[in-house]
């Protein structure tokens, strides 16, 4: 199921996230904020969260568009963060990253938005 998978992949992007903001931390050196903030909320709280309505509506997560917008919700949740942290390492040459990213993320939000009305509609 999209939503256990979303869970186990969300709990793994938080864990890497929290260990490089501890990392950061020890280190000093807060370069990454912005990509260790993105990597924990849009990989690990929304991810979750996503994931965790999906195991609540099992009839909304079994959908080929729930499917599809776990897919590009992980996709973009490692994609934008890795994409900030390239900027920030390497420069705006690789600004397309974070760029396509972010777009993945609000493309699989707003197949979720879809989902969620979907379903509320079909309880009414």
């Amino acid at each position: 199921m999209i939503g256990s998978l979303m869970m186990c992949v969300a709990t793994l992007l938080l864990l890497v996230g929290m260990l490089a903001g501890i990392a950061m931390g020890i280190q000093q050196d807060f370069t990454l904020a912005p990509a260790h903030a993105h990597l924990n909320l849009v990989g690990g709280v929304l991810l979750f969260v996503f994931g965790l309505y999906y195991r609540l509506m099992p009839a909304a997560g079994s959908t080929s568009l729930a499917k599809l917008q776990g897919s590009l919700h992980i996709v973009g949740a490692i994609v934008f963060p890795a994409g900030i942290a390239l900027v920030l390492l390497k420069g705006t040459t690789f600004i397309a990253a974070p760029i396509v990213g972010s777009l993945i993320v609000v493309a699989a939000t707003a197949l979720f938005a879809v989902i969620v009305f979907r379903s509320a509609r079909a309880k009414f």
